[in-house]
């Protein structure tokens, strides 16, 4: 067997092969570390029915009494719930109150038309009918859809947050210009902050995904209709 009198040159094995230095192949070995590291991880994590699917962040599951926990994929955690999202009171509760609160907000927005002064207000007011009727529809169709889940979940009337009062809902009605503008928005910013309340704790004690999704988009079309009637004031 050959050898060149420079360290880098090709050495000739037995069998006639001309490979590279030792030097250079022990760097090439640690540069293809990580690699395997990484192939080995992964074939690793794809092994057990404990494991979560490779691709995206993992949620840990706890077993039920006596099993281990379970390392699910996102996804897999998702479609878990999913299986098994029947409402609970506080689901029930929250449509019952929703509906009756979106519609003392509808009957302070007919009022608009004929008393405001601004015509931001007016296009406010309509845009709050156009979004808040279909979302009583869509919450008395649910309510229609899960009575058989339905034990007699109750609610008072006088727990919802935002709701003005009697005499406050008098005074709106006597209001014209630009006092009806400046009392709308005051009592409409309190009632938007009222359903974001009820909104977000429906998201923490309900159970039923809808219901979660309808809280959602409570919360982002109200709370963006705050600041803008701040802004008007």
């Amino acid at each position: 067997m050959g050898r060149s009198t420079d360290g880098n040159a090709l050495v000739t094995n037995v069998f006639g092969r001309a490979r590279a230095p030792r030097r250079r192949a022990s760097v090439m070995s640690l540069a293809a570390l990580p690699l395997a590291i990484a192939l080995i991880t992964g074939c690793d994590s794809g092994s057990g029915g404990n494991s979560a699917a490779t691709g995206g962040p993992s949620v840990i599951a706890p077993g039920k009494p006596g099993e281990a926990a379970q390392t699910l994929s996102a996804e897999e955690a998702g479609k878990r719930r999913a299986e098994d999202d029947t409402p609970n009171a506080a689901d029930f509760s929250y449509a019952r109150m929703m509906i009756e609160h979106h519609r003392q907000a509808l009957e302070m927005t007919r009022l608009a038309p004929q008393r405001a002064q601004s015509d931001g207000v007016k296009r406010l007011a309509a845009r709050i009918t156009a979004a808040q009727k279909p979302e009583i529809d869509s919450m008395e169709a649910w309510l229609t859809e899960h009575a058989k889940d339905d034990h007699g979940s109750t609610h008072q009337h006088d727990a919802m947050p935002g709701m003005a009062t009697e005499a406050q809902l008098k005074q709106l009605r006597a209001a014209e210009g630009k006092a009806f503008d400046e009392l709308f928005l005051k009592l409409m910013i309190a009632h938007h902050d009222g359903a974001v309340t009820m909104a977000t704790e429906a998201k923490g004690e309900g159970n039923n995904i809808q219901i979660e999704e309808m809280a959602d988009d409570v919360i982002a079309q109200q709370t963006s209709e705050i600041s803008r009637m701040r802004q008007m004031l």
